[in-house]
């Protein structure tokens, strides 16, 4: 793919839109735009933009299609899937000077919100009105709104509360062309037209950049409870799940750690609350929330005696608001402890729950088979498990030609189960050349038609999602 090399016209184009300040070309701020938080993968821009609103992203976008200049739009740099890599150079295009809460719409339970808000940071704001947005990604206090809607995200609540895509009404959204549309309306019910709201959440920033987004909210639950549930067998933890949900209860949310995740994380986040026996391989974190404080208690009693059917060790249950916070802090450094143990891949797993015990089984055996060492976990409740290939003594032949045969195997194995590549991160960079598993030539071939009548001249995050 062939794109037009930056000149200093350019630039001074791009600095004529967005002014001086927030037009980079300094090695120490493309260096800090190369990346993020996939592997070690460094690509270098030409040029890092900064533009405030919808307008100015419009002429840029304008521009850069008439010229044929690679576009990577980026949100807080937190995907795990290459999505924000610009790998073709080019521009990089951050949405974080739009970072506004515009309007919380409390007589429809609805927010208005430009995509460069931390996603906690505007939970946060509509709680305080008593409202709810469940979609909650471990990096929720880093991470951008905007990302979030790149890449269709999820989090612990998914299992309950489902996850971004139930919750986007209307979008503004910017095309690769330069032109200005609203995907939909503000309304919870329209079957006017095809979807494109829907088109564009998960679509990696690859259709268009979104500047405006209208979410939907609910009332903001009351209560929780919060149990850690210790088992002798990792494979009867994932078991256990699927019989969670046949007893009638529903949990907020039912999140999986083996004995290394945990291992790791408690070294990592130097946690000294907790002791965990020689004996134990996994752990289920359960929670369940809702308005009712004795309709919560008996749920909890009913997920006692299910898992008390299963090999476990003393259940912890949560007594304090600040025990449940160290505990969700706990699994939510799970990824960054793993990552500064050793390098690493980590795969976005998921399949039917019921199956989630064979997925479990299948990766550590193929593990076995191509001799890497997997740490797993992830949100049990839905599925959706993180595998992280540790790399340890693999040498760089086996790490580079090997391993990728194995991560093959590994989503072939999703898909036969019933699932897929990925439940929320992405395809991105890093995932591409497996999306033949997943689909085949005619559905890839509608999706590439889909994106060039989007962007014709294909700037707009290139080299992500399909393989050519």
């Amino acid at each position: 793919m062939a794109f037009k090399r930056i000149t200093s016209e350019d630039i001074s184009h791009f600095q004529a839109i967005c002014g001086e300040g927030f037009v980079m070309t300094d090695p120490e701020s493309l260096s800090h735009y190369s990346h993020d938080e996939t592997e070690d993968l460094k690509f270098i821009p030409e040029v890092v933009v900064k533009p405030e609103s919808a307008l100015e992203i419009s002429a840029i976008l304008s521009y850069c299609h008439q010229q044929k200049i690679s576009v990577t739009p980026r949100a807080a740099g937190t995907g795990l899937s290459g999505g924000a890599l610009p790998v073709y150079g080019g521009v990089i295009l951050s949405i974080e000077r739009l970072n506004k809460i515009l309007l919380i719409d409390e007589r429809n339970y609805q927010v208005t919100v430009e995509p460069g808000v931390i996603t906690q940071v505007l939970q946060e704001a509509v709680k305080e009105k008593g409202l709810f947005y469940p979609p909650d990604p471990a990096s929720r206090g880093s991470c951008f709104i905007g990302g979030n809607i790149a890449e269709n995200s999820g989090g612990p609540k998914a299992v309950k509360y489902g996850v971004v895509k139930d919750y986007v009404l209307n979008l503004e959204l910017v095309l690769p062309t330069g032109e200005i549309i609203m995907t939909g309306a503000n309304v919870l019910k329209n079957a006017t037209g095809y979807n494109l709201t829907q088109l564009i959440v998960g679509s990696e920033g690859t259709l268009g950049i979104v500047t405006r987004i209208v979410l939907r909210l609910l009332p903001h639950p009351q209560y929780d409870l919060l149990m850690l549930v210790p088992f002798k067998s990792a494979l009867q933890a994932c078991e256990t799940v699927n019989a969670v949900f046949t007893a009638g209860i529903i949990p907020s949310a039912m999140e999986f750690m083996e004995r290394d995740a945990i291992d790791y994380t408690m070294k990592f986040a130097d946690v000294q609350h907790l002791s965990i026996a020689d004996d134990v391989q996994a752990h289920l974190l359960i929670e369940v929330d809702g308005n009712d404080p004795d309709q919560l208690f008996k749920e909890m009693e009913r997920i006692t005696e299910v898992v008390s059917l299963f090999d476990i060790g003393e259940i912890l249950f949560a007594e304090s608001a600040q025990q449940k916070a160290d505990l969700w802090r706990m699994r939510r450094s799970v990824a960054e402890a793993v990552k500064s143990n050793s390098i690493y891949k980590e795969e976005d797993t998921v399949v039917p729950r019921a199956e989630l015990p064979r997925l479990l089984e299948g990766v550590k055996k193929i593990g076995a088979a191509y001799g890497f060492k997997s740490v797993c976990y992830g949100h049990a409740g839905d599925g959706n498990l993180h595998v992280n290939i540790i790399r340890g003594e693999m040498d760089e032949a086996s790490w580079n030609e090997v391993l990728p045969k194995g991560i093959r195997k590994i989503f072939e194995l999703c898909v036969q189960l019933g699932g897929t590549l990925s439940g929320e991160h992405g395809i991105g960079w890093v995932q591409k050349d497996y999306m033949d598993i997943a689909f085949n030539k005619k559905q890839l071939d509608l999706m590439q038609q889909i994106k060039a009548v989007f962007d014709p001249n294909g700037i707009m995050n290139p080299g992500k999602i399909f393989a050519n």
